[in-house]
């Protein structure tokens, strides 16, 4: 190899070293920046910490769901991913008042008191059909509309991010039909938290009505987004019904 050659191969490999490292040290800008979004959005600075609150499945003495399991193992990526640590606590044992913690809560009014509590306080145009039996059984009211549970067809989560007290970490909710509706919430979370960062802000409140479809042969896969019901959730109606009045 003459002079020249060599100079011309040096030239290009310093190139393609220099282009290397801008690369590199671009994608690190970029992998920063996304992560300092996601801390913002979901309240979780470094070495911050936070609560997971699940409810319990009464069908199972207690223990519990599957489906509210592998919620918490979706939570547990976003909590490690944002450089932050969490702790476990059911729905009866959760005292911390608003805003100290980013809480991320699973689970109806039924299985978890946490979430009765989020429920009358802070999204008080919700109401949740706790009977038994009947045709509303598990059907979400949600202003002057009702959403009826058809177990493995159709069913239907609300996902939140709300902020309340005096502190300023926000409270995930993810109040569904069923466990596997928890699941397919915080997925949803999970994946969408800069599309909605983009469109609620990273401080906003936002309520969204989410429906799994046909999850008796897709599990949490198939979701659907019905509405962002935010202004009626958060509205207090001047009469709350049940369903049977309705």
């Amino acid at each position: 190899m003459d002079d020249e050659a060599f100079r011309l191969v040096a030239a290009v490999s310093g190139t393609a070293l220099v282009a290397l490292a801008l690369g590199v040290a671009l994608r690190g800008r970029l992998a920063a920046r996304s992560r300092r979004r996601r801390q913002n959005f979901f309240g979780l600075p470094d070495n911050s910490e936070c609560l997971l609150v699940v409810g319990r499945d009464a069908s199972a003495d207690g223990a519990v769901s599957r489906g509210d399991v592998l919620a918490l193992m979706e939570l547990s990526a976003v909590v490690r991913d944002s450089g932050a640590t969490a702790q476990l606590v059911s729905g009866e044992g959760a005292q911390q008042s608003l805003g100290e913690r980013t809480e991320f809560c699973l689970g109806g009014p039924v299985a978890n008191r946490r979430t009765a509590a989020h429920l009358a306080s802070l999204l008080p145009g919700v109401l949740v059909d706790t009977e038994a039996e009947g045709p509303d059984r598990g059907a979400l009211h949600i202003g002057s509309e009702r959403y009826r549970l058809e177990p493995g067809v159709t069913e239907y989560v609300l996902l939140a991010r709300l902020t309340a007290g005096e502190g300023e970490r926000p409270v995930f909710l993810a109040c569904g039909q069923r466990a596997v509706t928890h699941q397919a919430a915080t997925r949803h979370l999970a994946r969408h938290h800069a599309r909605l960062a983009r469109k609620h802000g990273t401080s906003g409140t936002f309520c969204l009505l989410l429906k799994v479809v046909n999850s008796q042969a897709y599990g949490a896969d198939v979701v659907e987004t019905v509405a962002d019901v935010t202004k009626a959730a958060t509205s207090r109606p001047s009469k709350l019904t049940t369903s049977k009045e309705l």
